[in-house]
């Protein structure tokens, strides 16, 4: 074993025009993050616990696409999903369409723990939330003035955007290079929204891994839709080798079912972290853009992603820390 390690992120698919007063906005929040997990590994704390507990802080906070701040349905409501797994015995709880639970992964956990179930939606989560006594609140908790703009834009576009905020004047020099030829996501262009699922991946001292994803899906998106946030072997999993949590398209994540492919390379070519991660990116994604966050159970901490940018940040117990946006 080699320590404990961490790893965070806010979603991949970033405008490379995003203004650099959010990108810094971004860098705090996950820099705060890293610092509540950090804190919490060295107080002993197992990963299963460090997981929860970051993306808890991520979904609390409305600068991501997740529990407060959550993208909304073509309805104007918000439907959240949420998974964690931990990865020694590979128990994982999911949950999907919650609209009053404020932390998603924590209900998620709780499906894990408190349940014979591995994956409860709609309204048998939230039945099982009020019976577990979770903290709730109104829809409207959850609805951000920014995310109704976008939502109306979205409206008038007649499309799917992924959540976050598309600029509505023109872009200044305050703003990152542009690019020629803009990247499409879901088709449409990169410069009309950034994806910002959150996710966290740890391994802790004891070389136990784990992971957990949160979202609130596409912008626009039909009531109902379910991504790949909440699927087990898509946007999460963890095992005795590694712990994996997906952002950015979906719908290519789940037909690569990206996060067990890590796991799988690692194990079946013997790649390291690393080169799994490069690989899957690489080969498995067909023409999706997607991003993802990994650490293994020697304390490696590793990320990639083949769209124009990823909120991320990760640290490891000898001392090392990251946190950035672009390549």
């Amino acid at each position: 074993m080699g320590g404990w390690a961490i790893a965070v992120h806010g979603g991949a698919g970033v405008d490379p025009n995003l203004p650099l007063h959010r990108q810094e906005e971004a860098k705090k929040l996950l820099t705060r993050c890293l610092n509540l997990g950090i804190s919490a590994l060295n107080s002993n704390l197992p990963a299963i616990d460090v997981v929860e507990l970051v993306v808890r802080e991520l979904e609390t906070d409305p600068l991501f696409n997740s529990g407060r701040g959550s993208a909304l349905t073509e309805k104007g409501t918000v439907e959240m999903e949420a998974s964690i797994m931990e990865g020694t015995k590979r128990k994982y709880g999911a949950v999907s369409g919650v609209t009053t639970v404020k932390n998603p992964v924590s209900l998620a956990r709780l499906v894990m723990e408190k349940s014979p179930h591995s994956y409860l939606a709609f309204a048998g989560a939230e039945d099982f939330a009020r019976q577990q006594g979770v903290e709730l609140a109104e829809n409207d908790y959850f609805i951000t003035q920014d995310n109704v703009e976008m939502l109306n834009l979205a409206k008038e576009a007649n499309a799917i955007l992924f959540d976050y905020r598309i600029p509505t004047t023109a872009l200044d020099s305050s703003c990152a290079a542009e690019v020629d030829n803009p990247m499409l996501m879901n088709g449409l262009p990169i410069s009309v929204y950034a994806p910002e699922t959150v996710g966290c991946v740890v391994v802790d001292k004891e070389g136990r891994c784990a992971a957990a994803t949160s979202t609130g899906g596409l912008m626009n998106k039909r009531s109902g839709r379910i991504g790949d946030s909440p699927i087990i072997g898509a946007g999460t999993y963890a095992c005795n080798l590694c712990g994996v949590s997906c952002t950015g398209e979906g719908e290519a994540i789940l037909r690569a079912t990206l996060a067990r492919e890590v796991a799988a390379v690692m194990e079946y070519k013997g790649l390291r972290l690393q080169e799994a991660v490069d690989f899957v990116i690489k080969d498995r994604l067909d023409e999706g853009k997607a991003g993802l966050i990994a650490v293994s159970t020697n304390g490696e901490v590793a990320y990639g992603f083949n769209a124009s940018g990823m909120f991320r940040g990760c640290a490891t117990e000898d001392g090392f820390m990251e946190v950035g946006i672009w390549e």
